[in-house]
């Protein structure tokens, strides 16, 4: 699998994320084939911070935490933009994460 195919696929995916909503790495990983790949997803997300249309900052891990906001220049942002689109966050993570969670698998057909 080429890796900027593989990238590109995911940032097809991250883009269709409604706004107030988040999923997760491998929520993503699994949508584009690649079900072991959820690290792939956040060095794809990590790669996408200059792409002002891939809206990485709705993408979470399996628990609803915010690993990827150390990847904003303000380590704030990430919760902050949620937060601005009505999902709420506690110490870092998703509150009623079942609520928000936006599945590809499901959401896709």
């Amino acid at each position: 699998m080429e890796e900027k195919n593989f990238f590109e696929r995911v940032y097809e995916v991250v883009r269709q994320i409604p706004k107030g909503k988040v999923t997760s790495y491998g929520a993503i990983a699994k949508s584009v084939g690649a079900s072991k790949s959820a690290r792939m997803v956040g060095y794809a997300m990590n790669s996408a911070k200059d792409l002002e249309d891939v809206p990485a900052h709705r993408v979470v891990n399996r628990n609803g935490l915010l690993t990827g906001k150390s990847h904003f220049e303000d380590h704030n942002a990430m919760q902050e933009m949620l937060e601005e689109e009505g999902v709420p966050v506690k110490d870092l993570k998703v509150q009623n994460f079942e609520k928000y969670f936006w599945d590809p698998m499901r959401d896709l057909k």
